[in-house]
């Protein structure tokens, strides 16, 4: 057995050898070879990445550099070969594509742990991937009913913070080649940004933020999927390749903005939850489970300043932390400080518990909680978001007041943070909204008229009524020059304003709860309304 032999038995293109060997029993040996040495598939766990794997992958390929031995393999869930849940790379791509297989696995973890890949995240990531390519289409297509003008809005330079924001870490992630925390914040919390800014922006969304978000989204996605991107870079209508453009450079960041702009995403859910549990039927005896009637008004109470008790105690912590180099001492001895102060004699029953969730959130959130005061202005905040708030409660008002100017319970429950809500239903005065307008689907609704609505307040009302109705600043509301004999009046087609007068944006609505009428007050004139309203839209 020589050299020879052995290179003509493991070698295709060898020729025959210079031997007293059979040639028939060479040329079986050679078959037995290429029957069981090359595999289909090469199955194997990151304990093995080491020893022979690598052996596998450098020595052999060295051996056979013509001849492909391997097929790289893609495990699913628990790797096994007995059950066979893997997939080749063909047939991977085959099922997911290409960019759709660049996702899941970028998704499926980092550094040497154990990557979980599993087919039904391929599957929501591809679908994820789909519905961005749609919403650049949609937004291309639209960009001309998008807002134009100054980009200087609170929701308008939260999102600019975000984006900035988003930049940096990605960034960061893929220099670390962490690829699972680039798709994140690249990605899935780049989105997310978009989709709050979407819901939070009543006004509109900015035309020169939104394509300035889609070309920043298309350049952090395209290393991991850059045929996606390449095709999105060419609806934006840029003529070079997404490969020959430079990383995106990340403006200043505001960090108090974005927690600003948390507080009031948590104000609304904790505002979505008081407001499920008001109208929910009292706990009592049975048959006596009628819910209550659903709120129409809101008031929020905010507090420049913590209570007097919680206010020791925070000043206490503070001191415990400066000192101590950002450590606070155990709860035993915190609890003998806190004891000895007179003014929480009769609060410690309240004292240790809030001094347990104040050292809970200052792992998570940092020194901040420590602070006497919010670094924002809650009430600027929830004022300049107040239309978001109303909708999304679907109520006709909110009133953001302090906490001052409330009873001793509202100043006990409330703090810098953490606003207090007050529902309420105040009466009105059933009205008519007629739509005279041919063919639109707008029909004919009825509505409470409340006292000290407005024009926008009654038209927001409305839209909650009629879902159709989309764009509020194109509803044209108006009155009847005539309020008794206006609405029985045969409408003329083509001349829906006549006999009709505009309600300006000044009026106001006042109403008389024995006499079951409306009327309206603008420029120091009352008027009559009748029982019927007109919109257009």
């Amino acid at each position: 057995m020589t050299r020879e032999v052995w290179d003509y038995i493991f070698f295709k293109t060898t020729p025959f050898p210079k031997t007293d060997i059979p040639k028939e029993n060479l040329q079986k040996l050679r078959r037995e070879f290429e029957f069981w040495y090359p595999v289909d598939v090469r199955v194997s766990g990151k304990d093995l990445v080491p020893n022979h794997l690598s052996y596998y992958l450098y020595n052999h390929v060295a051996m056979w550099p013509n001849d492909s031995y391997l097929i790289r393999c893609v495990y699913i869930h628990q790797m096994s070969k007995s059950t066979g849940n893997f997939l080749t790379l063909s047939q991977a791509i085959a099922k997911f594509s290409a960019d759709g297989m660049r996702l899941a696995l970028a998704d499926a973890g980092d550094t040497v742990e154990d990557a979980n890949f599993v087919e039904a995240m391929a599957d929501a990531g591809i679908l994820r991937l789909f519905t961005w390519v749609e919403w650049v289409k949609e937004m291309i297509a639209n960009q001309n009913n998008l807002r134009t003008g100054p980009a200087d809005t609170f929701n308008d330079r939260v999102f600019i913070s975000e984006m900035n924001s988003g930049i940096i870490k990605t960034e960061q992630h893929y220099e670390r080649m962490m690829y699972k925390e680039a798709l994140k914040s690249g990605f899935f919390e780049f989105q997310a940004a978009k989709d709050k800014y979407r819901e939070l922006a009543i006004e509109g969304m900015h035309r020169d933020l939104v394509f300035q978000f889609i070309e920043k989204q298309t350049l952090l996605l395209a290393p991991i999927c850059p045929h996606l991107c390449e095709h999105t870079w060419s609806l934006l209508g840029k003529s070079s390749s997404v490969m020959k453009a430079c990383w995106p450079t990340a403006g200043p960041v505001d960090e108090i903005l974005i927690r600003s702009s948390q507080y009031l995403m948590d104000t609304a859910h904790d505002l979505r939850l008081r407001l499920k549990a008001y109208i929910q039927p009292a706990k009592g005896k049975k048959g006596d489970s009628k819910p209550p009637a659903k709120p129409t008004h809101c008031t929020i109470y905010v507090a420049k300043t913590y209570p007097p008790w919680q206010h020791s105690a925070l000043s206490l912590l503070g001191k415990h932390y400066k000192s101590n180099s950002g450590v606070l001492p155990d709860n035993k001895v915190i609890a003998m400080e806190l004891g000895a102060m007179p003014e929480l004699k009769k609060y410690m029953k309240r004292v240790m518990p809030f001094v347990a969730m104040i050292k809970d959130s200052l792992e998570k959130n940092g020194p901040r909680v420590l602070d006497l005061e919010l670094e924002f202005d809650e009430r600027a905040v929830l004022l300049e978001n107040i239309v978001y708030l109303t909708n999304s409660l679907e109520l006709d008002q909110i009133d953001v007041v302090f906490a001052s100017e409330a009873d001793d319970k509202v100043k006990e429950d409330c703090c810098p943070g953490k606003p207090f809500c007050v529902f309420r239903s105040e009466p009105g005065v059933l009205v008519s909204l007629v739509n005279p307008q041919p063919a639109n689907g707008l029909f004919s609704t009825k509505i409470d008229i409340r006292q000290g609505d407005s024009k926008d307040s009654i038209i927001r009302r409305l839209s909650r009524v009629n879902r159709a109705i989309k764009d509020l600043s194109k509803v044209k509301l108006m009155r009847f020059e005539d309020p008794l004999l206006g609405p029985r009046r045969i409408p003329v087609l083509g001349k829906e304003e006549e006999g009709k007068l505009p309600i300006s944006n000044s009026s106001i609505f006042h109403i008389n709860l024995q006499e079951n009428k409306v009327h309206m007050s603008d420029n120091g004139l009352k008027m009559d309304i009748g029982d019927t309203l007109i919109y257009l839209v």
